[in-house]
């Protein structure tokens, strides 16, 4: 079986490190390269002792590497998958889990504060969340990653928007991650907090990935959508569970909300609609690339609340990363992730 020849950019992150144990299993794949800045000269085992596999060691990425790839993934700081892109051969795919390729170049100015550097390259790129809308990503040479959050809105609240089954006007969404999800430097960004007894509210009202669930609810209804989110760090290395209470519109209920999202979702393997009312926890996912999804009674006749639960690093990374290299190549969607 043919396989193809991967570089992975950003490799000693926590994303990166969890993207390099998916590839390990899987069958289509080789890694070829594996770049970082810091780290060149080393081996990935140093960054995780249970990568037992001989890997190349880490080098500094340099373009005349893009010629004997053809898959360049990247878990780089927000800007440099840019610079990167500008540099690929018609024969490379370049699938970014960072931010570059997320909004438009006006949007990423905006929530990046960062004027973006390849913005010929957006019109060649794809916004692609596997179950949602991977649909036309054979013809994009470069696929954007959702972030994590808005992976565990987005799943549960686009189906009920597509079908305008909930109001638009005030939906409020509550997230809490594990603190792996701010990246390696965590410890310095946040030293004055206690992360492993503590929860924190951070990015209030203003988080960067507003910017995608804006879009993306926007795309999907047609409309400008109301909605407060806001995310929180918690005393865990990884997972997400998203709490979203919604207002039903007429004559909609919550047997109907189930049922939508039970026939939205009913040939997706990785995401698990659970019986009504079903209490998740973080640990119901982590370690898989699955998505759960609970659809809960509220004291109010016309509210709902809607539970999701990932692992941040696997379906809120790395994982539906390799969901879309597999729909690129018509690889089997779980290759690699079960």
């Amino acid at each position: 079986m043919a396989k193809l020849n991967v570089l992975v950019a950003g490799c000693t992150g926590y994303i990166g490190i969890q993207l390099i144990k998916l590839l390990l299993n899987h069958k289509r794949v080789k890694i070829k390269y594996l770049c970082g800045s810091s780290s060149v000269g080393k081996k990935i085992s140093f960054f995780d002792r249970s990568i037992k596999k001989k890997l190349p060691k880490i080098t500094k990425f340099d373009k005349t590497k893009l010629k004997d790839v053809d898959l360049i993934f990247t878990a780089l700081p927000n800007g440099q998958a840019q610079i990167i892109s500008k540099n690929l051969n018609k024969n490379n795919v370049l699938i970014d889990l960072a931010a570059d390729f997320r909004l438009n170049a006006k949007d990423y100015l905006k929530w990046y504060k960062q004027k973006h550097k390849a913005q010929i390259n957006i019109k060649k790129s794809i916004y692609s969340l596997p179950e949602l809308n991977s649909k036309n990503l054979k013809k994009f040479q470069i696929l954007s990653c959702p972030g994590c959050y808005p992976t565990s809105i987005l799943l549960p609240l686009v189906p009920l928007v597509q079908k305008n089954m909930i109001s638009l006007k005030n939906i409020i969404i509550d997230s809490k991650s594990g603190y792996s999800g701010a990246g390696r430097g965590v410890h310095k960004k946040f030293k004055n907090k206690n992360l492993y007894e503590s929860l924190s509210a951070y990015g209030v009202g203003f988080h960067r990935h507003n910017s995608e669930i804006q879009n993306e609810l926007n795309l999907a209804s047609n409309k400008k959508i109301n909605f407060s989110f806001t995310p929180h760090l918690t005393p865990m290395f990884r997972g997400i569970l998203t709490t979203i209470y919604i207002d039903m519109n007429k004559n909609i209920n919550h047997d109907k909300i189930y049922k939508t999202l039970i026939n939205f979702y009913k040939n997706d393997y990785f995401i698990k609609i659970m019986s009504k009312n079903t209490y998740l926890s973080t640990n119901d996912v982590i370690n898989t690339n699955f998505c759960k999804i609970s659809v809960c009674k509220s004291k109010y006749k016309n509210k709902l609340i809607i539970l999701s639960s990932i692992d941040n690093l696997i379906k809120g990374g790395s994982g539906q990363a390799i969901q879309n290299m597999n729909k690129k190549y018509n690889f089997p969607e779980k290759m690699g992730l079960v």
